[in-house]
């Protein structure tokens, strides 16, 4: 794994959210130290390449040709190493960016690709399509289809930003589900 990922690496749970649960480990010889009590409290895990870089998220609204991307969201934790489960749920820990600050051109490719993810994969009614740009690199990390609806979640946000208030978009996604 060494030679194929490199460090640093992420540790994540394959059955949380949240990111719940996702550490960083930047040295080989801390990988199994840091996994072992991980699996125990959390089952399987997921070793991912740590990809430094600015995080974002798209929702995706809509299913088959009919879905559409929502304006990019940029999430700079103010004093976190990356968007972790404190930085989500402590308020003014994480700073929100919407639209995120990006040129033109790369706007529309993320968007792009989160839609392409989002129709290969079959989603109905809505997704969010979470993801780290580098320079011009675009990594997609998952693609969550049951986000956050609380008011102050990621997805009604992004729709508020494309002009789509929370109870329009609530109606949405129950409409979607009689497609």
């Amino acid at each position: 794994m060494k030679q194929e990922l490199g460090f640093p690496v992420m540790l994540k749970p394959r059955n949380e959210g949240s990111s719940f649960g996702v550490v960083p480990v930047d040295r080989p010889g801390d990988l199994i130290p840091t996994l072992q009590p991980l699996v125990g409290t959390f089952g399987d895990m997921l070793v991912e390449q740590y990809i430094q870089g600015r995080e974002i998220t798209v929702g995706i609204l809509g299913t088959g040709p009919e879905a559409f991307a929502l304006p990019i969201l940029e999430l700079r934790p103010r004093e976190r190493r990356f968007y972790d489960y404190e930085a989500k749920y402590t308020p003014g820990a994480t700073e929100f960016l919407l639209p995120a600050p990006l040129p033109e051109a790369l706007t529309r490719r993320i968007q792009a690709l989160a839609l392409r993810a989002h129709r290969l994969l079959g989603c109905r009614g809505m997704s969010r399509v979470d993801g780290m740009v580098h320079g011009e690199e675009v990594f997609l990390l998952e693609v969550n289809t049951i986000p956050g609806m609380t008011e102050t979640s990621d997805l009604p946000a992004q729709a508020e930003e494309a002009g789509i208030g929370y109870e329009e978009l609530v109606l949405w996604i129950l409409q979607s589900a009689f497609e």
